[in-house]
C-alpha cells in the first residue's frame, strides 16, 4: 500500500511537478500537431512501443493479461503488451488531428441506428470502453449529426486536463467530467433531451461487481440505470483501428432493458451483458484494449 504523501510533497507536486508534466505535455502535443496525421501516429506508435514495455505500469498489464488469458504463453503475451503500448502512443498522438480523422479516416456501420438517435426527439446514450482510439467514437457522432455529451475522467493534473479538453473540443460535444459535480451535469443534459457517451470499463470503487474475463471488476451502474429510468435507447458501439490512423465503429441496436421488477437485479443483468459484450471485442482484439488499468482487484 502506497505511504500517503506530506502536505509539502502535495504542496510541491501543485507548484512544480504539474507545471512541469503539462510543459512536457504541451511540447509533446506540438510536434505531433507539426506533423501530418500517418506521420504523427506511426511516431507515437513507435515510441509507445518502444518505451511503453519498460514502463513500471507493464507490470500490472502483464499481470492482467497472464490472468485473462490463461492459455496463451509468454511470447504472446509480450506481442499483446507491445499492440498495446503501439495503439497507446498511436492514440496520444492523433489528438491533434481528431477533426481530420472525423473527416477522412472513420468507417461507419450501423448508421442507421445513429440516425435514429438523432431523430427520435429524445435522449439517449452511447456505451463503449478504451478501445482503439476511444476519442473516435464521439468524433464521428458528431460527424453524423449526433453531439455527445462525453462522460470522462479529469487527470490528476488540471493543466494537463485544461489541453485534453482543448483537443477535444474542436472534434466533440459538451465535455462532463466523473464525479458530483459531472453527475449533475449528466442527468441536466439527458434531461434536455441530449446524448451522452460513456467508456464502461474503468473500475469503479462504488460500483457494482459483475464478472469480466471470469473476475469480479467493480462496474459504474449508472449508464443502466439512467437508462432504464428515463426509458432511454441505449446502444453499444464499437472502435477498431483498421490499419495505421483508419477506424471503424460500428454502432449496434439499442439495449431491450430487464424487466424482472427488481431495479438494482436489471441494472446488474443488463451490466453483466455489456461487459461480456465488451470483453467479446477484447478478445477478438486484445491488444487495442488499456490493459494497464486497475481494473480488478489485485
Amino acid at each position: 500500500m502506497a505511504k500517503p504523501r506530506s502536505p509539502f510533497q502535495k504542496w510541491l507536486t501543485r507548484r512544480i511537478g504539474y507545471p512541469v508534466e503539462a510543459l512536457l505535455v504541451h511540447g509533446v502535443c506540438g510536434l505531433f500537431r507539426a506533423l501530418p496525421l500517418d506521420r504523427a501516429s506511426a511516431l507515437g506508435g513507435w515510441i509507445g512501443r518502444t518505451v511503453g514495455p519498460w514502463l513500471p505500469n507493464s507490470a500490472r498489464a502483464r499481470r492482467n493479461l497472464t490472468r485473462a488469458f490463461p492459455e496463451k504463453g509468454g511470447a504472446e503475451i509480450e506481442a499483446i503488451l507491445r499492440g498495446m503500448w503501439d495503439n497507446l502512443g498511436r492514440t496520444i498522438a492523433e489528438y491533434p488531428h481528431l477533426e481530420q480523422i472525423g473527416r477522412e479516416r472513420i468507417e461507419v456501420i450501423g448508421i442507421e441506428h445513429v440516425d435514429a438517435l438523432r431523430e427520435d426527439g429524445k435522449a439517449g446514450i452511447l456505451v463503449s470502453g478504451h478501445l482503439a482510439n476511444w476519442e473516435v467514437q464521439s468524433v464521428a457522432s458528431r460527424m453524423l449529426g449526433l453531439e455527445l455529451g462525453l462522460v470522462y475522467r479529469a487527470p490528476n493534473n488540471p493543466m494537463v486536463g485544461e489541453l485534453l479538453v482543448k483537443l477535444r473540443g474542436a472534434a466533440t460535444g459538451t465535455q462532463i467530467p466523473k464525479g458530483p459535480d459531472g453527475a449533475k451535469i449528466l442527468l441536466r443534459h439527458l434531461t434536455r433531451g441530449g446524448h451522452v457517451g460513456m467508456l464502461i470499463d474503468q473500475k469503479m470503487n462504488d460500483g457494482i461487481p459483475v464478472p469480466f474475463f471470469g473476475r469480479d471488476a467493480m462496474t459504474a451502474p449508472a449508464a443502466a440505470v439512467l437508462g432504464m429510468k428515463m426509458k432511454l435507447p441505449l446502444c453499444p458501439a464499437r472502435t477498431e483501428r483498421l490499419e495505421g490512423a483508419n477506424f471503424r465503429v460500428t454502432v449496434l441496436p439499442p439495449e431491450e432493458y430487464p424487466t424482472s421488477g427488481d431495479r438494482n437485479a436489471d441494472a446488474r443483468i443488463l451490466m453483466e451483458r455489456l461487459n461480456r459484450l465488451l470483453e467479446d471485442w477484447i478478445r477478438d482484439k486484445p491488444e487495442q484494449w488499456l490493459w494497464i488499468h486497475r481494473r480488478w482487484p489485485d
